[in-house]
């Protein structure tokens, strides 16, 4: 799919009575904004006035009221360059928000879908979206499209036909906002491409995408991108004394791999955010074994290492001025003779002393290795990802990611980004009471905390090997992926983290 920018004044065709060059140019169909119970403006005024009165007649007739996510495509409509006109309720001016222009894109978007459209022109963009710019408009325009054309369909031996035909999109905006909306459409695409990575890793089954496979994946991205790329081994996890990450590997007959990733897009001075993703490529819980239904799902425990190898991948084609190391522990987790026993007492990086409790609460076993390993990098601030917790789930549903820090200005940062992104997230509380349910007669901590504030602890168990650097812990145990008929990864929180690092740049 192509995107492209057109810079466009809707008003120029009435002061001198021509059509607009966005009407007259041939295209399969032009998309149009209506507000409910409003004036007809801008576009839709320019298409009323070119085809009679067309537009008007419909609303009168009340074939069109132009509530928030209606649509209405006309065919062979004369007067103007496009062979359809797709009508897109926009509801109230008013109330015409980020959520309105989103659900606005996506009906549109689904319209088109079930035609024969090829080419497209979107005018949308230009219509006033409360606290959002052009720019804005136009990369949710791309993002949103993307995500609505994104299939897996990788392992089935007959893939399935896409619906559809467009290939090509053009998006008009003011004149004066012409060069930052093709900026915006570039690292819309870019974000489009690290989600369906992160996407695509995550809907792998768990026979495929294992901790090797990770790891040619993040080689293959170092090619891709000319980024440097060290995979560590076994018996070099071994020498960095990683006996907590060990201790979840040692279950399974898959080898764990420790991988890091560099963007060096900013000084080589410059301190670089460090992004943690939680690589469990499947999760049984171990010996403290999982109930059988629904653990087709715990492929999905790896999506934090997804999420950030995309979000890398994202950086990367936008090519932010700014560097970015991305760090992924990768093991399964499984039950065998070997595995690590419920009682067990085991030694980070960072020395302390781990009592584990519950197999299950492998993951922050594993994160903590790498958050002790990446104080090497005098990180400007760290940022962990993981399908961390059940309990965050029980909390925030599958709407907000958890955000956890002490730290007030990255977590204040994250949460705007999230607002940008539209990638909701929540700060849930990290207050040093909490730590007390980690005490251990026989450690010096343990991995778990009992069922109350379960996200909770599991964050604070984290916090203790993060004080060399500001810190934030993302859950995203509700958010990384959908169950039931829309099963799948959803990509997030690859637009929060590239939003993140987008405003750090600027």
């Amino acid at each position: 799919m192509d995107f492209s920018i057109k810079g466009c004044d809707w008003n120029k065709a009435s002061q001198n009575g021509s059509l607009n060059s966005s009407l007259s140019g041939k295209s399969d169909c032009i998309v149009v904004g209506l507000f409910e119970g409003q004036t007809l403006a801008g576009a839709a005024h320019q298409v009323d006035l070119a085809t009679k009165g067309l537009i008007t007649r419909l609303i009168k007739a009340g074939d069109f009221d132009g509530k928030s996510g209606s649509t209405l495509m006309l065919h062979e409509v004369q007067g103007i360059g496009a062979a359809r006109v797709l009508l897109v309720g926009l509801g109230k001016q008013d109330k015409f928000s980020h959520k309105a222009y989103t659900e606005a894109a996506r009906s549109a978007w689904r319209a088109l879908a079930d035609t024969q459209v090829a080419q497209v022109v979107w005018t949308l963009a230009q219509e006033p979206v409360k606290e959002r710019d052009a720019s804005w408009a136009a990369r949710t325009a791309v993002v949103t499209m993307r995500d609505l054309a994104y299939k897996f369909t990788q392992m089935k031996s007959k893939p399935e036909a896409r619906p559809g035909s467009l290939k090509k999109a053009v998006l008009t905006v003011d004149t004066t906002d012409e060069k930052a909306a093709k900026l915006a459409v570039k690292q819309g695409v870019a974000l489009a491409n690290g989600m369906d990575l992160t996407r695509d890793l995550g809907n792998l089954p768990g026979n495929v995408c294992t901790p090797t496979y990770l790891a040619h994946t993040a080689k293959k991205l170092a090619r891709d991108w000319k980024l440097k790329v060290e995979v560590l081994g076994q018996k070099q996890i071994e020498a960095l004394k990683m006996g907590s990450f060990l201790s979840v590997a040692k279950g399974s007959v898959e080898a764990p791999h420790f991988i890091v990733l560099h963007y060096q897009g900013g000084a080589a001075k410059q301190a670089p955010v460090v992004l943690v993703g939680k690589g469990i490529t499947f999760d049984t819980g171990g010996i403290s074994l999982k109930p059988g239904e629904g653990m087709d799902e715990m492929k999905y425990d790896m999506c934090g290492a997804a999420s950030v190898l995309g979000t890398l991948r994202a950086v990367a084609e936008m090519g932010l001025k700014q560097n970015v190391i991305v760090v992924v522990p990768t093991c399964e987790n499984m039950p065998n003779g070997n595995a690590s026993k419920p009682g067990d007492v085991v030694t980070s990086m960072s020395g302390q002393t781990i009592e584990i409790l519950n197999t299950d609460a492998e993951g922050r076993l594993i994160l903590c290795d790498a958050l002790t390993y990446v104080e090497r990098f005098k990180p400007a601030a760290v940022i962990d990802v993981a399908t961390l917790t059940g309990a965050c789930i029980i909390a925030l549903g599958h709407h907000n990611t958890g955000l956890f820090s002490k730290d007030d200005a990255l977590a204040d940062a994250l949460l705007a980004a999230s607002k940008t992104a539209i990638d909701p997230t929540w700060r849930m509380p990290l207050d040093d009471e909490y730590h007390d349910q980690l005490k251990s007669n026989f450690a010096d901590v343990a991995n778990i905390g009992g069922r109350p504030a379960g996200s909770v602890t599991a964050a604070c168990f984290l916090s203790r090997f993060t004080e060399a650097y500001p810190w934030a812990h993302l859950d995203i145990a509700g958010t990384a992926w959908k169950s039931g008929a829309a099963k799948g990864a959803t990509g997030r929180p690859v637009p929060l983290l590239t939003q993140y690092l987008i405003d750090r740049t600027a």
